[in-house]
């Protein structure tokens, strides 16, 4: 099976913010999933957000800290949690042993679809910003819950030693 470059498409219409995750999104993407949830939080008129994850492929770990970013930047900004449309399986256990369920309202199908999705361009990130988003998304994750600390805890600690420049040993 061949995967398909990941894509964000995203839409905002009547207060309500549409994220639409497609392909294989990976890591490459985090600097527009980053910035996107720095302008959510700020958006003026924001009632809900939605995210489709139904023409995703694959999602990174670090895509995943990012989307958990942006629960936790609108955190008591809407009267609802944000909405994630999953249908996969496999995709929707891997939202509930990440403990997603407790930050987000999981759902097969959306309520409405959007008008129109526009595709967002990506956002450039050098190598030295590439990991700290890395390093960012996996410890996001791991303040979710116990598997999530467990999980990634040495991913962190090698990502820290390597920022710090600390020599190993």
């Amino acid at each position: 099976m061949m995967m398909h470059e990941g894509r964000l498409k995203a839409a905002f219409d009547s207060g309500v913010f549409v994220l639409k995750l497609c392909g294989d999104v990976r890591l490459t993407l985090c600097a527009t999933l980053d910035t996107q949830a720095q302008r959510l939080a700020e958006t003026p008129g924001l009632t809900a957000v939605m995210v489709d994850l139904r023409e995703a492929t694959n999602v990174d770990s670090t895509a995943l800290g990012f989307l958990a970013k942006v629960a936790m930047a609108l955190r008591g900004r809407l009267q609802q949690p944000p909405t994630i449309v999953v249908d996969h399986p496999d995709v929707r256990r891997m939202l509930d042993v990440m403990g997603f369920a407790h930050y987000f309202t999981l759902v097969e199908s959306p309520i409405t679809e959007p008008h129109e999705l526009r595709e967002l361009p990506e956002v450039p990130a050098d190598e030295a910003g590439m990991r700290q988003r890395i390093l960012e998304a996996h410890r996001i994750l791991m303040h979710m819950n116990e598997h999530n600390r467990e999980e990634f805890q040495p991913l962190v600690e090698m990502l820290e030693v390597q920022k710090n420049g600390v020599p190993k040993g």
